[in-house]
């Protein structure tokens, strides 16, 4: 084998490895654009999961610090809405109204001196069957019970009992007694 086909040989090995390194270097560049695209995706999915935890706490710290808000926007729509607090109306029902859970709202309530929704709501009857009272003498004891929002004449009398010590129809007596003096 002459001189210039033997340099012929390598130039043609030349050649091919250089092409091979060529396809190499492509190759690591392309592995190199897909590693640093990995790397920034993954750092944003870091971020995204550090943001969704900062996210999660306000959430928390904001349920913790609204309390006063949800019980005002509660008084609010129950005011606006009293035909709501009617008997078959309760605590699921005004956590569904409201928009949060039903332990959010336990949680509000536990703060409270109502201690459950289910006392605020008895409450909220209890008002309104005062109000009715005071306001409506020609009304039965059942009938405002019923209009009121409880479920018997019963719960009705043990609630205004516990909350004013007298019976509806004692605090009835009171208010006339109140009236005639005026």
């Amino acid at each position: 084998m002459s001189q210039a086909e033997e340099l012929k040989q390598l130039r043609e090995a030349f050649d091919k490895l250089k092409e091979e390194n060529t396809q190499l270097i492509s190759r690591n560049l392309q592995l190199s654009d897909q590693l640093c695209m990995w790397f920034e995706m993954r750092q944003r999915v870091n971020w995204l999961k550090e943001e969704l935890q900062n996210n999660q706490r306000m959430i928390l710290k904001a349920d913790m610090a609204d309390d006063a808000e949800l019980l005002a926007i509660i008084e609010t729509r129950l005011e606006q809405e009293p035909a709501m607090v009617n008997g078959e109306f309760n605590a699921a029902q005004l956590a569904q109204m409201l928009g949060v859970s039903q332990s959010r709202l336990a949680r509000l309530f536990r703060n409270t001196t109502y201690k459950s929704a289910d006392d605020y709501l008895d409450y909220l009857r209890l008002l309104r069957a005062m109000q009715m009272l005071r306001e409506h003498p020609e009304y039965g004891i059942a009938a405002i019970s019923e209009d009121a929002g409880f479920n018997s004449v019963r719960t009705f009398q043990r609630k205004c009992n516990e909350a004013v010590g007298m019976s509806p129809v004692e605090f009835r007596m009171l208010v006339d007694q109140a009236k005639k003096q005026l």
